[in-house]
């Protein structure tokens, strides 16, 4: 099946819709869990990460083809406080990859991170993640290999009126998708 970016659409993802992210992550086959966490990890793990409430002290992005997410970007700090940094990390399920959703994603990720006064953002990929890589690079990240890991290396640039502006009206307009989405989440299963 192949199917155009264009046909879904990329949003923040809020709270109440924590579900569409977990399942999302148990879709992932095992090797694109391997690819997005560097490990083995299975569903239970997986449980615990999207439940706990960690997950929203930062931002996450989705791709949704109706009302489920298909790929998923986490901006996530790091440290306790502001440092500055930031992580980025994301997951795109086996059938909608190869069509541009993780570099879409990421450029989402660097919007947010310049808007909130980001420095630095990493990336961290296993050597052999290779797609991973090639998006990175589409955005001039300076890539350190160690040992098996990749690290990518952003440096946002600073906030303006318009990057700002930009955030708003994704915001807005994603906030109105999720609100016409929110009843189909309601009605019971037939």
């Amino acid at each position: 099946m192949e199917i155009r970016i264009q046909e879904g659409t990329i949003r923040k993802l809020w709270f109440a819709e924590i579900e569409k992210f977990r399942d999302h992550m148990l879709r992932l086959d095992a090797y694109n869990r391997r690819m997005r966490f560097c490990m083995r990890v299975d569903d239970y793990f997986i449980k615990n990460y999207t439940s706990h409430p960690s997950v929203f002290e930062g931002v996450i992005y989705g791709f949704f083809i109706g009302n489920e997410m298909r790929a998923a970007a986490e901006l996530r700090l790091i440290g306790a406080g502001w440092s500055g940094e930031a992580e980025a990390a994301f997951s795109v399920e086996r059938e909608w990859q190869d069509i541009g959703i993780g570099t879409e994603l990421l450029g989402r990720l660097i919007m947010t991170a310049r808007n909130r006064g980001i420095n630095r953002l990493y990336m961290n990929c296993l050597s052999s993640n290779r797609k991973m890589q090639c998006v990175a690079k589409k955005y001039e990240a300076e890539l350190l290999f160690d040992h098996g890991d990749v690290v990518g290396k952003l440096q946002p640039s600073m906030p303006t009126p318009q990057s700002l502006f930009n955030e708003v009206i994704d915001d807005s307009a994603g906030f109105v998708m999720a609100v016409f989405e929110f009843p189909l989440r309601l009605r019971p299963a037939a």
